[in-house]
């Protein structure tokens, strides 16, 4: 096997890993795709002198990417209409993203929306150590950062988290149930069985990025009557020929609507003690091309 080709297999190797830990810092599996190409090209490049280890040395190029880009998306943010979510991908085919319990709550867009609490370098070395195991030697390396202070900027994270938790607190089965019912009595429009899927303090988000053919409030929604109410009259105001499926996308059941076959919305719950807690719905065309 020549050189090229030998260089391409390496990084094939650690292809999902790089892909994994940039989608988690970014929120956006089009930006870590891009992030992993472009990763993909510098390995390319890199000489034997520079590669001691193809993991440390492809880890390092992918986190100081996400890092660059994650300082310069601040300003993005600021301007961006209505309320931001992360894009959302379909994982039913792509088990490998979760491999591990902490991998699979990570993928949650409830946890990657706390991931937001974080400074990019606290998201950075409390993903790198958290999810992915790695060291703190081995995070001190890519970071530039000594050990010891790795170790602090992980403690801050995980005080930081603490006070966002976003575990699952549902079985499979339970989030299975509940998206199910809750898709029937849409479907059914019985307001009397969507509030009883849905808890008093409800938060509803909806992300159109100001794109979306699909209506979406411009800011949250508290309450179960509000987001009820809202709903329904979503649903009535849908074009004709939309169909709605329930697939698995960041790891958990959802709720996916398609025009021709095209998706055109996505609903994921989080759950808490038996009902919906927090309800996020992505509308914004660019978002959607995962699914």
């Amino acid at each position: 096997m020549n050189k090229p080709q030998y260089t391409a297999q390496i990084f094939q190797h650690y292809r999902l890993l790089l892909f994994s830990i940039a989608y988690r810092m970014l929120g956006s599996a089009t930006d870590a795709e891009d992030i992993v190409q472009d990763a993909f090209l510098r390995w390319l490049q890199a000489s034997d002198k520079d590669v001691q280890s193809p993991k440390a040395y492809l880890s390092t190029i992918v986190v100081r990417l996400c890092l660059n880009q994650l300082n310069s998306a601040r300003e993005q943010r600021e301007v961006y209409v209505g309320p931001w979510l992360p894009e959302p991908i379909a994982t039913g085919q792509m088990p490998e993203l979760a491999e591990t319990v902490a991998q699979a709550e990570s993928l949650s867009l409830a946890f990657l929306l706390m991931l937001e609490k974080l400074n990019p370098l606290e998201r950075a070395v409390f993903l790198l150590h958290e999810v992915f195991e790695y060291e703190y030697s081995e995070i001190a390396a890519i970071v530039e950062k000594s050990t010891v202070n790795c170790r602090q900027i992980f403690h801050r994270a995980q005080q930081h988290l603490d006070k966002h938790p976003a575990r699952f607190s549902a079985s499979r089965e339970q989030q299975e149930h509940i998206t199910n019912s809750f898709l029937q009595a849409s479907l059914n429009g019985d307001m009397q069985e969507l509030l009883s899927l849905l808890s008093n303090d409800i938060v509803s988000m909806g992300d159109s990025g100001g794109k979306a053919a699909l209506k979406a409030g411009l800011l949250p929604i508290y309450g179960s009557q509000k987001v009820s109410r809202g709903y329904l009259g979503a649903l009535r105001s849908l074009p004709p020929g939309v169909v709605t499926r329930i697939t698995e996308v960041n790891g958990q059941p959802a709720i996916v609507a398609y025009l021709n076959e095209k998706p055109v919305g996505a609903i994921l719950f989080q759950i808490k003690n038996g009902q919906i807690s927090q309800l996020y719905y992505i509308v914004n065309p660019d978002k959607l091309n995962w699914l």
